[in-house]
């Protein structure tokens, strides 16, 4: 009896079709998702000459690599300048003050204390730091640059390390400023007591956590700006922690050409903090991991994209974003073994804070998945060093959108404080 050729081919054509189908039975759901999401830069709109500009060719599509990534601008300059700050007078007291709630507050704590000890014509003492919990405190010099500080303000405000010992802690008038603290504030509220008491301790609340510039202007915006940008630098142990995470993130990121992208995400306040849309517009304040995967992926990064997240340590609601981008990582994944003792295995997480604020103002593109003043200073630093690359996360419809529609109003409006500061 003879074999059929064709019975043959149908029973292979069979066969396959069933291996096929088990394949995609054991697929799961984010798999799935991956092969309907678009994939490299192709899926994002560009105009015909691959270029989008942005405000007077503030952000513009890089040509350089796949995906949509976005080049920088030249380093913007200060407005300000020393010459524009008179003579320091004759000290007549002290204001002390601390530094709290994390680096994101710490900028401008250290503005107000600058315009506040500048206009009293103060000296200022250097500032503590103190954490979350009681008895956390920090030396400055744990964190920051000392001698930097101090020739920062060299002209300007005259700085001591410590208060005299013949002046008392408990002889300090406490004196609360709101932020970004004005001319008429301290002439009515707080230069009244410093002239009673002579000395004063300072501390500042925050009325608003954004960081939109006004378009009034006052005689202390100048020295604001220096308090504000010109003041900080990180001491040398943790710029070396900072520069070894950057550069392991950039060696994992060789076929996006070194870039990597940062994108603040604490689950712990994903968890305390209502995500779902408010308001007329229906805006969210926060997006979780899965949210975050679908943004990136729609605006058109391929799932070969280097991810750093500023969750310290890895939870399993972070497991959606790591199927769809393979290479998303946390401190504990990059930081160097022998600095996890020091740097992100005590109970102070001051540290992290920090290293967090310092790689997302250095990253290539920037997405704050939670609203708030980290997101506010991170924007300001990057403005600042010319890197506008920060993009704000909203549920795209579709399955694509032009990346450059979702920059951050900071940059698309250019109402940030810092462009009251830099040119």
């Amino acid at each position: 009896m003879g074999v059929d050729l064709r019975q043959i081919v149908a029973a292979i054509l069979t066969v396959t079709m069933f291996v096929m189908l088990a394949q995609m039975i054991k697929r799961d759901h984010f798999d799935s998702l991956r092969e309907t999401l678009p994939g490299e830069s192709r899926d994002v709109q560009f105009d015909g000459a691959n270029t989008i500009i942005v405000n007077d060719g503030l952000v513009k599509l890089s040509k350089r690599s796949k995906g949509p990534w976005m080049e920088g601008i030249q380093e913007l300059k200060p407005c300000w300048s020393r010459a524009d700050f008179d003579e320091i007078e004759q000290s007549r007291g002290y204001v002390t003050f601390s530094l709290t709630n994390g680096p994101e507050y710490h900028v401008s704590q250290i503005a107000d204390a600058v315009v506040v000890a500048r206009y009293l014509s103060a000296t200022l003492v250097l500032p503590d730091i103190r954490g979350s919990k009681p008895g956390d405190e920090r030396n400055f010099e744990d964190i920051y640059d000392v001698e930097k500080f101090m020739k920062s303000l060299d002209g300007i405000v005259k700085v001591a390390k410590e208060l005299p010992n013949e002046i008392s802690i408990r002889d300090l008038a406490a004196v609360k400023v709101p932020n970004r603290v004005t001319e008429d504030h301290i002439v009515e509220s707080v230069e009244p007591i410093f002239r009673s008491k002579g000395n004063i301790r300072l501390a500042t609340y925050f009325p608003t956590l954004n960081m939109r510039k006004t378009a009034q202007k006052s005689s202390v915006d100048s020295v604001a700006c220096l308090g504000m940008f010109g003041t900080l630098e990180l001491q040398a142990e943790v710029v070396e922690v900072v520069d070894s995470m950057i550069e392991r993130l950039r060696t994992l990121s060789r076929k996006s050409d070194g870039q990597f992208i940062a994108v603040d995400l604490r689950v712990e306040i994903l968890k305390n903090k209502n995500c779902h849309g408010s308001g007329s517009t229906g805006a969210k304040s926060c997006y979780n991991a899965q949210e975050i995967a679908l943004f990136l992926r729609k605006v058109g990064f391929g799932t070969d994209t280097t991810i750093y997240l500023t969750q310290s340590r890895w939870d399993d609601s972070l497991s959606v974003l790591k199927d769809i981008f393979p290479k998303t990582y946390t401190k504990e994944t990059i930081m160097p073994e022998e600095k996890k003792g020091k740097f992100l295995e005590s109970e102070d997480s001051e540290f992290e804070k920090v290293i967090d604020l310092y790689i997302c103002s250095q990253s290539d593109v920037f997405v704050p998945a939670i609203s708030g003043l980290f997101y506010a200073n991170v924007a300001g630093k990057r403005i600042a060093a010319g890197k506008p690359q920060i993009l704000v996360p909203a549920d795209i419809p579709g399955t694509s959108a032009t990346v450059t529609n979702y920059l951050s109003p900071y940059v698309a409006k250019k109402n940030h404080l810092a462009y009251s500061c830099f040119c």
